[in-house]
């Protein structure tokens, strides 16, 4: 029972470890990656939906959207892609709508006319090849609402700092019982040595007894035979 017990001990503290490990890498790489325009891994950028424009058909807000840089002249209608928003209602947001058809801006540059199919309406403004971030790929649900809570004390609290209280305390709790057990095996060992020191003492005085009542019968043992010896000469003077 008490094995079992350690064993559960030990798996309780080593996912603690790896729980608290996996959330303050997923914070590093979420700061470092996630809704920064200028950074991508292999291409790939991701971004925290902000609204339910999109709900309808594929993802909603606090998903997580993963989207991958593409040549802009690529693109078709249907495709799904992440901009920078130059209306003046959302400018310098990151938007991710669905390219209703392809046009040309004011200046006679290619462009997209896009849209949230939640509402299906046609966003301001036209988006041009210079905004474009990306082409939709696929979305982490909820992930985005994680990250933002974890920014916040109660979410750090709870999800980095308890967790490595917990694993730091139960650490601790078994230092202080390894400290105790190799305390008390030194004390037993100690008292081990002085059990075997005294046993061998008393085997010394036991064997010196033995001798001494050895040497007293081979003493009585010569006295009698000379005193023998003695008393034949006697009678044989007579």
């Amino acid at each position: 029972m008490k094995k079992t017990l350690g064993v559960i001990k030990s798996v309780v503290t080593w996912l603690l470890l790896i729980f608290s490990v996996g959330i303050m890498l997923f914070t590093f790489i979420s700061v470092a990656t996630l809704n920064k325009n200028s950074r991508s891994i292999f291409g790939y950028k991701a971004f925290i939906v902000l609204s339910d424009s999109m709900k309808a058909t594929d993802f909603e807000a606090g998903d997580v959207v993963i989207v991958k840089e593409v040549d802009p002249s690529t693109l078709k209608e249907g495709d799904i892609i992440t901009f920078v928003s130059r209306d003046s209602a959302s400018f310098g947001q990151t938007v991710t709508h669905k390219i209703r058809k392809l046009t040309k801006t004011a200046e006679g540059e290619p462009g997209f006319v896009t849209y949230g199919t939640t509402t299906d309406t046609d966003d301001p403004t036209i988006v041009d090849y210079y905004n474009v971030e990306g082409k939709y790929r696929f979305r982490l649900p909820k992930v985005g609402r994680f990250f933002n809570f974890l920014k916040t004390v109660p979410g750090y609290i709870c999800c980095i700092l308890l967790p490595f209280l917990l694993f730091i305390a139960v650490q601790g709790v078994k230092t202080v019982k390894a400290f105790r057990s190799y305390r008390n095996e030194q004390a037993q060992a100690l008292q081990a040595e002085k059990d075997e020191l005294a046993a061998e003492k008393k085997r010394t005085e036991e064997m010196m007894a033995e001798i001494e009542a050895l040497k007293a019968q081979i003493s009585g043992s010569a006295a009698a035979d000379k005193e023998s010896k003695e008393e034949d000469k006697e009678e044989d003077s007579k």
